[in-house]
């Protein structure tokens, strides 16, 4: 800028545009003018200098671009309270995210030959104003990033004016920058520095390997996945519906979420082409955000997506689920790629070349009938082909043939059988009290209970003050405070680190003391997981085990009083020091010596075919209606899918011959007590055929 200025000639007149006015501190000292103007490469600086006659062939307006040589900052140089411009690769990063606020936030980790890190916290309302990072080993240009120290390390957080290039990192790629700037700065001297860090990087960083396609998914996996997306639907609240796919067909049977055709964004032929090319997402929490703005057709690189075998107690068949599961711990996020870039150049030429035919889809007959409760003439369509077809699906022991209730009834037990019935009626009529909590321990059921017994249990704990002494330990930290209310209480969160680090609130274990039940439940919104606890002289210990010893989500999660031996809660300990804390309910539930309770189904139902009749009990935690459990009592969406699965499986008002039929797996047991034995019946190995909702 100065030597741009030094060209002007005194008294000539120019035109300064897309400067920022800012406020001089030192203007008392220096008495220089209070107010400067700063080049701002992102409004293009420009100075318009006018010529008098004489001094050219005519009178003109020449423009001069300011083009200011910035200075960058080794990350072994940064100093607290500094604003610099610098160069890094990127080590580590999470996508963007909705931050508490109205925000959007991303975690980005550089280094540098210097082989010093740097942690920077990057903020903005328009997403289009962060960097736009795909891959770790990415080069990144911050200008105007401000510098603080942060328990003894220096960290960059944006302030006023950040501004923001990236470059692929691979070496002797282009050096094209990604950003949403119309106008920067690029010296040639800066290419030299980004090849210089290209090649450092590729000995220094571990960068991973080419994203994994969907033919090389294993069971367990936590994989990146580069892919289109070719619909979406929402699930419920806190869940959100991707069908993608990226040419490659899983080596595993996928789980296919199940949502109403209506709700179901996407062309609805390319879906039915795609069949088992295409699988089924489900993104949770604070991506569902994203995920509803997401357009079809677009391409994706999805970040931490979790892989898991799943299976009912028994079953031989398993299927894979795809989870990315809430929070941004690893990096989890979604990232849109833009057409320009080559992982999405490679990809298109491949799914371009892949020969879509109807037979990719033979599973899949829910597809045969549009919307298939889209109006009153679907759902009669619907129930007349389960008339004739049956509307439950068997999962094993396929060699059976099917055996007439009568003889059923005149045979001794237990034995097992396979049966062809139409279901007449069914109790509780309530769904929601079909559900129960089981001890596989001990065998006992018991009602969930109520909110009300959790509220008591509360109140009855926040009369002890919390103990001081336990305070801020080596693995977790504790903040208190005093309620303002009539009756004072005092409240105390304990929030679980790792490596000696408090994660964000979405990856973070919290213990509270003294809390009511509606603080509770505002708390479960925001963190993890949530352990209601109270002080004793040496520890902090779980509450009455008539209260959930674990809330995650909606879920409550109980233990049973009969075969659980809570140990100290300092047990935690152990899980928060591993290198990826799941806090999944059974792991916690085993260090704290807690015999986890199971949700599940408990239902009578009582079956008819053209010989007799016979009553059979419903033992199911999410197989039978493909619905968990644990989730029904919290969710509206899952409550009315069941009462839908129950009205096709015995719709109505209808005769008996009008009725579906089911074909089930029964089995038969005896009950003794001191009077009498009874012979019961159960059902198992059967779920309903996913065509049904």
């Amino acid at each position: 800028m100065e030597q741009t200025i030094s060209r002007l000639l005194f008294k000539e007149t120019f035109i300064a545009a897309g400067f920022k006015v800012i406020k001089l501190p030192t203007e008392r000292e220096d008495a220089r003018h209070d107010c400067h103007l700063e080049v701002s490469e992102e409004a293009g600086s420009t100075i318009y200098i006018y010529t008098k006659p004489g001094t050219t062939a005519a009178s003109e307006t020449a423009s001069v671009s300011v083009a200011p040589k910035y200075v960058y900052t080794p990350l072994n140089h940064l100093k607290d309270g500094t604003v610099v411009n610098l160069y890094g690769v990127v080590k580590f990063f999470k996508p963007p995210y909705i931050s508490k606020g109205t925000d959007y936030c991303s975690i980005v980790t550089l280094v540098d030959q210097s082989n010093v890190k740097l942690t920077c916290s990057l903020f903005s309302g328009n997403l289009d104003f962060l960097p736009k990072i795909y891959k770790v080993g990415d080069i990144v240009r911050f200008h105007r990033i401000k510098i603080r120290e942060y328990n003894g390390q220096m960290q960059g957080i944006t302030s006023g004016g950040f501004a923001s290039l990236t470059f692929d990192g691979t070496v002797g790629a282009p050096v094209v920058p990604r950003t949403s700037s119309r106008v920067y700065t690029f010296m040639d001297e800066e290419q030299k520095t980004i090849e210089e860090l290209r090649v450092w990087a590729a000995s220094n960083i571990s960068i991973s390997g080419p994203a994994t396609k969907l033919s090389g998914v294993q069971p367990m996996l936590f994989f990146d996945l580069t892919c289109q997306l070719v619909g979406k639907a929402k699930v419920d609240g806190s869940s959100f519906l991707l069908k993608v796919w990226d040419g490659t067909e899983c080596p595993y049977p996928t789980w296919k979420v199940p949502v109403e055709a209506k709700d179901l964004e996407g062309e609805k032929v390319l879906l039915h082409q795609l069949g088992n090319l295409a699988v089924d997402i489900l993104v949770y929490d604070n991506h569902v955000q994203l995920a509803e703005s997401l357009k079809i057709g677009s391409f994706l690189r999805i970040y931490s997506i979790h892989a898991k075998e799943a299976s009912a107690d028994n079953e031989d068949v398993s299927h894979m689920e795809f989870h990315l599961h809430g929070g941004t711990c690893y990096g989890r996020g979604i990232g849109v790629l833009p057409e320009s870039n080559p992982d999405v150049k490679e990809l298109k030429e491949f799914l371009e070349s892949v020969t879509l035919t109807d037979s990719q889809n033979m599973e899949s007959c829910s597809m045969d009938i549009d919307s298939t409760f889209g109006n009153v003439t679907d759902l009669e369509l619907h129930l007349q082909r389960c008339q004739q077809l049956s509307v439950t699906v068997l999962t094993d022991h396929q060699d059976l043939s099917n055996t007439e209730l009568k003889t059923i009834t005149n045979s001794s037990a237990p034995q097992q059988y396979r049966i062809r019935a139409k279901l007449r009626t069914y109790k509780p009529q309530k769904l929601h009290q079909s559900v129960k909590l089981h001890c596989s321990k001990c065998n006992s059921l018991q009602e969930v209970p109520d909110r009300d017994d959790f509220d008591f249990i509360l109140h009855g704990s926040a009369g002890t003050a919390p103990n001081p002494e336990l305070h801020n330990t080596s693995w977790y930290e504790s903040v208190t405070w005093t309620t303002q209310e009539q009756k004072q209480r005092e409240i105390a969160i304990h929030f679980v680190k790792h490596d000696e680090m408090l994660q964000h609130p979405e990856d973070t274990l919290i213990m509270v003391e003294g809390g009511t039940l509606k603080e509770i439940w505002k708390l479960t919104k925001r963190f993890k997981c949530v352990i209601p606890v109270r002080s004793t002289e040496d520890d902090l210990e779980l509450l009455d085990l008539s209260a959930p010893f674990l809330l995650k989500g909606n879920v409550k999660y109980y233990g049973c009083k009969q075969c659980s031996t809570p140990k100290p809660v300092k047990n935690l300990s152990s899980i928060a020091a591993e290198q990826r804390p799941s806090w999944e309910p059974t792991e916690i539930a085993q260090v704290l010596g807690i015999e986890l309770l199971q949700y599940v189904f408990i239902m009578k139902f009582t079956l008819v075919d053209e010989t007799g009749s016979l009553n059979a009990y419903l033992f199911d935690y999410e197989k039978f209606f493909q619905i968990p459990a644990s989730e029904i009592l919290t969710s509206n969406f899952l409550q009315q899918k069941m009462q839908m699965t129950m009205n096709a499986l015995c719709p109505p008002g209808r005769k008996l011959g009008d009725l579906p039929w089911l074909e089930c797996f029964i089995k038969s047991y005896n009950v003794r007590d001191a009077m009498k034995n009874q012979v019961c019946y159960q059902i198992f190995d059967t779920t309903v055929a996913e065509d049904v909702v």
